[in-house]
């Protein structure tokens, strides 16, 4: 078992990011495998073919793309923390990427190699400036297949952070890191397990902990450079269900009407008006006048956490969605 062992001022120093590139990596497995969660199922549809072309057309991209699609042990050089917050950019991350010299990147393939479940040879690995032709393909994936959905996943891990943001201020951080992947557990006082197989405990210092939500469903993943912070990347919750309910979406939607009905169902994790917009891709005057109504009627309420609003579900609300007894039952497979 792997435990981040946290010392004195570890936890006060821990934040929440978001890495475009660790977004970037999982999505890259994501479309080199044959299927996908059905919330995916429209943007799969429209990149996969155009991506598997690109990877066949480059033996360097196929093969990285191949490993570490099949390996317990992610490269270090794609396993860098991201730094600059909720804002961190792919170009920021990028950056430090292509500072890896070409025998620490060898040494990292090596040791996906050695720890994959398929049978890979390295012949791929060719000529040299391998972190910046790494660096090449991310940015061309990025451009190609996921830069016009990035505002729809930027909202979805936006309200992961705030679901998790509000369990840390009401509890702290073991209710916070509650289900964050089907591994990870909060151990003792001052430690977390990372994974159940065997190997060294990490200590992280007062630099703290970045947790970084993913839309990737399955597994996570450690990041630590040659300097600054632990990162645990995580999938982020809700983003492997499907909008309808069935029966139970249809009646709510006959009741509410169908725009406020959606408010209701997205609610099920904590948001604010801005990101209902962007997830729904409604204007902001349309969310508040849905949720003015929704709160007259004392289905959801608004609490301010700083400069921002959220809302979230009343009891009454809860239980007209249906989802009263479906709360925090989820869990996540690994890769």
């Amino acid at each position: 078992m792997v435990l981040l062992r946290l010392d004195s001022m570890a936890l006060s120093r821990s934040r929440f990011a978001l890495s475009p590139l660790a977004e970037t990596l999982g999505s890259m497995i994501v479309l080199s495998r044959p299927g996908t969660d059905p919330w995916l199922s429209a943007w799969y549809s429209r990149h996969q073919a155009v991506f598997r072309a690109r990877l066949n057309a480059d033996p360097f991209a196929k093969g990285l793309v191949r490993l570490i699609g099949s390996t317990k042990y992610l490269p270090d050089h794609l396993t860098l923390p991201p730094m600059g917050g909720m804002g961190t950019t792919l170009e920021s991350e990028l950056a430090e990427v292509v500072l890896i010299p070409d025998e620490t990147v060898r040494h990292g393939l090596e040791q996906a190699v050695a720890h994959s479940w398929k049978d890979h040879d390295l012949t791929w690995l060719s000529g040299r400036d391998w972190s910046t032709r790494t660096a090449e393909l991310f940015r061309d994936v990025w451009r190609d297949h996921l830069a016009g959905d990035w505002p729809r996943r930027r909202a979805l891990l936006e309200r992961d952070v705030t679901y998790r943001a509000g369990l840390l201020a009401a509890y702290g951080w073991p209710r916070a890191l509650q289900q964050m992947s089907r591994r990870s557990a909060w151990v003792g006082t001052d430690a977390i397990r990372f994974s159940d197989r065997p190997g060294p405990d990490r200590i992280v210092g007062a630099d703290g902990m970045l947790f970084v939500p993913v839309t990737k469903q399955r597994g996570s993943w450690l990041c630590k450079g040659p300097a600054g912070p632990h990162a645990l990347v995580y999938p982020a919750r809700g983003t492997g269900e499907t909008a309808g309910r069935g029966r139970t979406a249809h009646t709510l939607a006959r009741l509410l009407g169908p725009g406020r009905a959606t408010i209701l169902r997205e609610l099920e994790r904590p948001a604010t008006s801005s990101e209902l917009a962007a997830q729904l891709d409604q204007s902001l005057g349309t969310i508040g006048g849905h949720l003015g109504v929704l709160r007259e009627a004392e289905l959801v309420v608004g609490t301010r956490v700083g400069r921002r609003v959220v809302y979230r579900r009343t009891e009454l609300g809860e239980q007209l969605a249906g989802d009263a007894k479906r709360r925090d039952t989820g869990s996540h497979n690994p890769w």
